[in-house]
Protein backbone atom coordinates (compact mmCIF):
# COMPACT_ATOMS: atom_id res chain seq x y z
CA UNK A 1 0.00 0.00 0.00
CA UNK A 2 1.41 3.33 -1.12
CA UNK A 3 1.79 5.49 2.02
CA UNK A 4 0.27 9.00 1.83
CA UNK A 5 2.25 12.05 0.92
CA UNK A 6 2.44 15.19 3.25
CA UNK A 7 1.07 18.21 2.05
CA UNK A 8 3.70 20.99 2.36
CA UNK A 9 4.26 24.60 1.43
CA UNK A 10 7.69 24.35 -0.20
CA UNK A 11 6.13 21.56 -2.56
CA UNK A 12 2.83 24.07 -3.35
CA UNK A 13 3.01 27.62 -3.56
CA UNK A 14 -0.59 28.18 -3.20
CA UNK A 15 -0.39 27.46 0.27
CA UNK A 16 1.94 29.85 0.79
CA UNK A 17 -0.74 32.13 -0.39
CA UNK A 18 -3.52 30.48 1.11
CA UNK A 19 -1.92 28.39 4.25
CA UNK A 20 -3.55 24.89 5.08
CA UNK A 21 -4.63 24.76 8.66
CA UNK A 22 -5.79 20.91 7.91
CA UNK A 23 -2.73 19.87 5.39
CA UNK A 24 -4.44 16.53 5.50
CA UNK A 25 -7.54 17.69 3.82
CA UNK A 26 -8.54 18.68 0.39
CA UNK A 27 -8.17 22.51 -0.39
CA UNK A 28 -10.42 24.12 -2.19
CA UNK A 29 -9.72 27.32 -3.64
CA UNK A 30 -13.20 28.93 -5.02
CA UNK A 31 -15.46 31.72 -4.96
CA UNK A 32 -19.29 31.14 -4.47
CA UNK A 33 -20.09 31.65 -8.42
CA UNK A 34 -22.07 28.70 -10.84
CA UNK A 35 -18.63 27.15 -11.46
CA UNK A 36 -17.37 27.67 -8.11
CA UNK A 37 -20.13 26.00 -6.18
CA UNK A 38 -20.47 23.19 -7.97
CA UNK A 39 -17.02 21.67 -6.24
CA UNK A 40 -18.39 22.95 -2.91
CA UNK A 41 -21.39 21.81 -3.30
CA UNK A 42 -20.12 17.99 -4.24
CA UNK A 43 -17.76 18.57 -1.33
CA UNK A 44 -20.59 18.63 0.75
CA UNK A 45 -22.17 16.08 -0.83
CA UNK A 46 -19.86 13.36 -0.43
CA UNK A 47 -18.79 14.60 3.30
CA UNK A 48 -15.45 14.75 1.98
CA UNK A 49 -12.87 16.84 5.03
CA UNK A 50 -12.13 19.72 2.94
CA UNK A 51 -10.84 23.21 3.60
CA UNK A 52 -12.44 26.14 1.50
CA UNK A 53 -10.54 29.20 0.92
CA UNK A 54 -11.49 32.17 -0.94
CA UNK A 55 -10.03 33.69 -4.22
CA UNK A 56 -11.37 37.22 -4.58
CA UNK A 57 -11.67 38.24 -7.64
CA UNK A 58 -11.86 42.25 -6.10
CA UNK A 59 -8.10 41.40 -5.20
CA UNK A 60 -7.08 39.97 -8.23
CA UNK A 61 -6.04 36.55 -6.47
CA UNK A 62 -7.06 34.86 -9.85
CA UNK A 63 -4.05 36.48 -11.10
CA UNK A 64 -1.74 35.46 -8.29
CA UNK A 65 1.57 33.76 -9.11
CA UNK A 66 0.32 31.06 -5.95
CA UNK A 67 -3.06 30.63 -7.56
CA UNK A 68 -1.55 30.53 -11.30
CA UNK A 69 0.76 27.25 -9.96
CA UNK A 70 -2.33 24.82 -9.85
CA UNK A 71 -4.64 27.26 -12.28
CA UNK A 72 -2.96 28.18 -15.23
CA UNK A 73 -6.23 29.27 -16.57
CA UNK A 74 -6.75 31.93 -13.72
CA UNK A 75 -10.03 30.37 -13.24
CA UNK A 76 -11.69 28.83 -10.17
CA UNK A 77 -12.49 26.64 -9.02
CA UNK A 78 -9.19 24.55 -8.39
CA UNK A 79 -8.38 21.58 -5.45
CA UNK A 80 -5.13 20.39 -4.24
CA UNK A 81 -6.07 16.47 -3.14
CA UNK A 82 -3.31 15.48 -0.14
CA UNK A 83 -3.76 12.26 -0.54
CA UNK A 84 -4.35 11.55 -4.61
CA UNK A 85 -3.58 9.12 -7.02
CA UNK A 86 -1.09 6.65 -5.64
CA UNK A 87 -1.00 8.37 -2.63
CA UNK A 88 0.32 11.10 -3.78
CA UNK A 89 -0.59 15.08 -3.95
CA UNK A 90 -2.82 16.05 -7.01
CA UNK A 91 -3.87 19.60 -8.13
CA UNK A 92 -6.92 20.24 -10.58
CA UNK A 93 -8.37 23.07 -12.09
CA UNK A 94 -11.55 23.04 -14.41
CA UNK A 95 -14.91 22.41 -12.51
CA UNK A 96 -15.95 19.51 -14.62
CA UNK A 97 -12.61 17.77 -13.88
CA UNK A 98 -12.82 18.18 -10.11
CA UNK A 99 -16.22 16.57 -10.23
CA UNK A 100 -15.48 13.40 -12.32
CA UNK A 101 -12.20 13.16 -10.11
CA UNK A 102 -13.80 13.46 -6.89
CA UNK A 103 -16.33 11.03 -8.20
CA UNK A 104 -14.15 8.03 -8.74
CA UNK A 105 -11.96 8.67 -5.95
CA UNK A 106 -15.43 8.10 -4.06
CA UNK A 107 -17.29 5.89 -6.12
CA UNK A 108 -20.66 8.32 -5.69
CA UNK A 109 -22.81 10.22 -7.60
CA UNK A 110 -21.18 8.79 -10.93
CA UNK A 111 -22.95 5.41 -12.13
CA UNK A 112 -20.35 2.29 -11.91
CA UNK A 113 -21.88 0.98 -15.42
CA UNK A 114 -20.26 1.83 -18.10
CA UNK A 115 -22.65 3.40 -20.11
CA UNK A 116 -24.55 5.02 -17.63
CA UNK A 117 -20.95 6.43 -16.79
CA UNK A 118 -20.35 7.68 -20.13
CA UNK A 119 -24.05 8.94 -20.51
CA UNK A 120 -23.44 11.11 -17.17
CA UNK A 121 -19.99 12.12 -18.44
CA UNK A 122 -21.86 13.15 -21.31
CA UNK A 123 -24.32 15.63 -19.55
CA UNK A 124 -21.36 17.30 -17.57
CA UNK A 125 -19.63 18.02 -21.09
CA UNK A 126 -23.13 19.46 -22.19
CA UNK A 127 -22.88 21.97 -19.09
CA UNK A 128 -19.57 23.10 -19.88
CA UNK A 129 -19.83 23.81 -23.49
CA UNK A 130 -22.96 25.27 -23.41
CA UNK A 131 -24.99 25.98 -20.47
CA UNK A 132 -22.07 27.72 -18.46
CA UNK A 133 -20.89 29.60 -21.94
CA UNK A 134 -24.11 30.84 -23.20
CA UNK A 135 -25.71 31.47 -19.64
CA UNK A 136 -22.94 33.68 -18.62
CA UNK A 137 -22.91 35.32 -21.83
CA UNK A 138 -26.61 36.39 -21.53
CA UNK A 139 -26.04 37.34 -17.89
CA UNK A 140 -23.49 39.86 -19.46
CA UNK A 141 -25.86 41.50 -22.10
CA UNK A 142 -28.84 41.48 -19.46
CA UNK A 143 -27.31 42.52 -16.29
CA UNK A 144 -24.09 43.52 -17.16
CA UNK A 145 -22.09 46.09 -18.70
CA UNK A 146 -23.87 44.57 -22.05
CA UNK A 147 -27.31 45.69 -21.19
CA UNK A 148 -26.01 49.62 -22.09
CA UNK A 149 -25.70 48.45 -25.48
CA UNK A 150 -28.28 50.06 -28.04
CA UNK A 151 -27.98 47.08 -29.84
CA UNK A 152 -30.00 43.96 -28.47
CA UNK A 153 -29.13 41.72 -31.27
CA UNK A 154 -26.22 40.30 -29.16
CA UNK A 155 -28.57 39.82 -26.39
CA UNK A 156 -31.25 38.35 -28.07
CA UNK A 157 -29.11 36.03 -30.02
CA UNK A 158 -28.14 34.66 -26.44
CA UNK A 159 -31.37 34.51 -25.17
CA UNK A 160 -32.36 32.32 -27.86
CA UNK A 161 -29.78 29.90 -27.20
CA UNK A 162 -30.77 29.95 -23.59
CA UNK A 163 -33.89 28.59 -24.53
CA UNK A 164 -33.15 26.10 -26.84
CA UNK A 165 -30.43 24.69 -23.76
CA UNK A 166 -33.08 25.20 -21.17
CA UNK A 167 -35.21 23.08 -23.84
CA UNK A 168 -33.22 20.75 -23.92
CA UNK A 169 -32.62 19.84 -20.30
CA UNK A 170 -36.49 20.13 -20.10
CA UNK A 171 -37.08 17.09 -22.49
CA UNK A 172 -34.20 15.34 -20.68
CA UNK A 173 -36.35 15.77 -17.37
CA UNK A 174 -39.64 14.38 -18.69
CA UNK A 175 -40.73 11.28 -16.89
CA UNK A 176 -37.05 12.05 -14.98
CA UNK A 177 -36.54 12.94 -10.85
CA UNK A 178 -32.99 13.99 -12.39
CA UNK A 179 -30.84 14.12 -15.66
CA UNK A 180 -29.77 10.55 -15.13
CA UNK A 181 -33.65 9.23 -13.88
CA UNK A 182 -33.99 8.37 -10.30
CA UNK A 183 -30.36 8.82 -9.43
CA UNK A 184 -28.73 12.19 -8.38
CA UNK A 185 -25.28 12.53 -10.32
CA UNK A 186 -22.34 15.14 -10.83
CA UNK A 187 -24.93 16.05 -13.92
CA UNK A 188 -27.46 17.79 -11.76
CA UNK A 189 -24.70 19.06 -9.59
CA UNK A 190 -23.13 20.84 -12.71
CA UNK A 191 -26.30 21.68 -14.09
CA UNK A 192 -28.59 23.15 -11.61
CA UNK A 193 -25.99 25.94 -10.30
CA UNK A 194 -26.72 27.54 -13.41
CA UNK A 195 -30.21 27.47 -14.08
CA UNK A 196 -30.22 29.21 -10.75
CA UNK A 197 -28.09 31.57 -11.35
CA UNK A 198 -29.64 32.37 -14.27
CA UNK A 199 -33.45 33.41 -12.43
CA UNK A 200 -32.20 34.85 -9.51
CA UNK A 201 -28.68 36.28 -9.97
CA UNK A 202 -29.37 36.79 -13.75
CA UNK A 203 -33.17 37.94 -12.85
CA UNK A 204 -33.74 36.63 -16.44
CA UNK A 205 -36.08 33.94 -15.48
CA UNK A 206 -38.61 36.34 -17.16
CA UNK A 207 -36.92 36.94 -20.48
CA UNK A 208 -36.32 33.36 -21.33
CA UNK A 209 -39.79 32.49 -20.31
CA UNK A 210 -38.72 30.12 -17.67
CA UNK A 211 -42.42 29.16 -17.02
CA UNK A 212 -42.09 27.32 -20.36
CA UNK A 213 -40.01 24.45 -18.76
CA UNK A 214 -41.85 23.03 -15.71
CA UNK A 215 -39.61 20.23 -15.65
CA UNK A 216 -36.72 21.83 -15.02
CA UNK A 217 -38.10 24.24 -12.36
CA UNK A 218 -39.73 21.30 -10.87
CA UNK A 219 -36.01 19.84 -10.57
CA UNK A 220 -34.49 23.01 -9.78
CA UNK A 221 -36.71 23.08 -6.64
CA UNK A 222 -35.72 19.44 -5.61
CA UNK A 223 -31.86 20.61 -6.06
CA UNK A 224 -31.83 23.68 -3.74
CA UNK A 225 -33.67 21.78 -1.26
CA UNK A 226 -30.52 19.42 -0.93
CA UNK A 227 -28.72 19.97 2.60
CA UNK A 228 -25.98 20.02 1.01
CA UNK A 229 -26.59 22.31 -1.65
CA UNK A 230 -28.09 25.19 0.75
CA UNK A 231 -24.41 24.60 2.49
CA UNK A 232 -22.73 24.47 -0.26
CA UNK A 233 -24.01 27.20 -2.06
CA UNK A 234 -22.16 29.79 0.36
CA UNK A 235 -19.03 28.29 0.46
CA UNK A 236 -16.41 29.75 0.37
CA UNK A 237 -17.79 32.67 2.49
CA UNK A 238 -17.52 35.78 1.00
CA UNK A 239 -15.07 38.49 2.86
Amino acid sequence: MTKPSTLTPSAFPVTQKWPAQHPEQIQLYSLPTPNGVKVSIMLEELGLPYEPHLVSFDKQDQMSPEFLSISPNNKIPAILDPNGPGGKPLALFESGAILIYLAEKTGKLLPADPAARYETIQWVMWQMGGVGPMFGQLGFFHKFAGKEYEDKRPRDRYVAEVKRLLGVLNQRLEGRAWIMGDAYTIADIATFGWVRNLIGFYDAGELVEIKNYPNVLRTLEAFVARPAVVTGLNIPKRD
